[in-house]
């Protein structure tokens, strides 16, 4: 059972005790003075005690009222504080951010708690995507993927130029010296990426193309049906170049940590594909602040790695 009094009595209690004026009380909360003068009297009936000294200059508070004013005085003062809080605050924008599962992993993941400190309003729901059509399909509010030729409904934002060569264990990266020697060698193919092999070909500027790699269409990579071992996803491609079971072609951006672990080798190097990563968004989505933000926020850390990269190669 509550022990409080009626708490609209303590709300006109805490009005008059800050006036010592009814009058002004009832002008305050716009009821009468009358019905100031009762809730008054109500709440010093309820509690047994007087809480106002009437006089012919206005009111006084008694001891037990000036007690009652600091309690109510703070309790109000709270409650109009949290009151302000809740009505005022936002919960953060929710962003769905579609990614390949290696790019997540070796590139934006470790840097996501970076982006949260700038923009603690933005939360970015990752989800691992290698397909334009999850964007079009409204899967995920936006996607970052590498290539060149996008649908007429998609935004793509260049943040990075891709650089692809082949990666594979240490034992195959020992024999190979040239591209001829890629040949030699099983070779890997993803389906998410089908003309991989005839942009690197065409990169090279060579026509010692790898033997199990179809290059009749290398000036359209698109069209290049590859052959050899095929793989639904990039991962799966890159663990079974870990495995020793063949050669990969990867874009360096998503190979980085397997070769600071020595898990890969990239025996050739890398070369620019003529793609971008890009990060893409639909047109006809209304103005986002929130995806301005992001694409900012990814353009400076695109632009720190590169400044990163040619200091390096000086």
């Amino acid at each position: 059972m509550s022990r409080l009094p009626p708490l609209n009595a303590l709300r006109v209690f805490n009005a008059a005790a800050r006036h010592l004026n009814f009058s002004l009380a009832a002008k305050e909360l716009c009821v009468t003075h009358s019905a100031v003068s009762h809730q008054i009297r109500h709440l010093e009936d309820w509690m047994g005690c007087t809480l106002f000294v009437r006089h012919a200059g206005g009111v006084r508070l008694t001891d037990a009222g000036q007690s009652l004013q600091q309690t109510t005085q703070q309790a109000f003062g709270m409650l109009e504080t949290r009151c302000i809080e809740i009505m005022t605050r936002r919960e953060p924008a929710r962003l769905g951010l579609g990614a390949p599962a290696s790019f997540l992993a070796n590139w934006l993941i470790p840097r996501i708690e970076k982006f949260e400190n700038h923009h603690p309003d933005i939360t970015l729901k990752l989800q691992t995507s290698t397909s334009i059509a999850d964007l079009l399909n409204h899967n995920v509010d936006a996607i970052i993927l590498a290539g060149s030729n996008w649908p007429a409904g998609v935004t793509a934002v260049p943040l990075f130029a891709e650089t692809i060569g082949p990666v594979c264990a240490a034992t195959l990266a020992e024999k190979i010296t040239s591209p001829a020697d890629i040949g030699r060698n099983a070779i890997l193919n993803t389906s998410s990426r089908p003309g991989a092999w005839a942009d690197w070909v065409k990169a090279q500027k060579t026509d010692q193309a790898p033997n199990h790699t179809s290059t009749a269409n290398a000036s359209t990579s698109t069209s290049t049906s590859p052959t050899g071992r095929q793989f639904d996803h990039l991962g799966l491609m890159l663990e079974a170049a870990i495995a020793g079971l063949g050669i990969a072609i990867a874009p360096e951006l998503l190979v980085t940590q397997e070769l600071y672990r020595n898990r890969l080798h990239a025996p050739l190097g890398f070369v620019p594909s003529g793609a971008s990563f890009c990060l893409c968004y639909r047109k006809d989505d209304p103005e986002n602040p929130q995806m301005t933000s992001l694409l900012a926020w990814l353009r400076d850390e695109a632009g720190l790695d590169v400044e990163v990269e040619a200091k390096t190669k000086a």
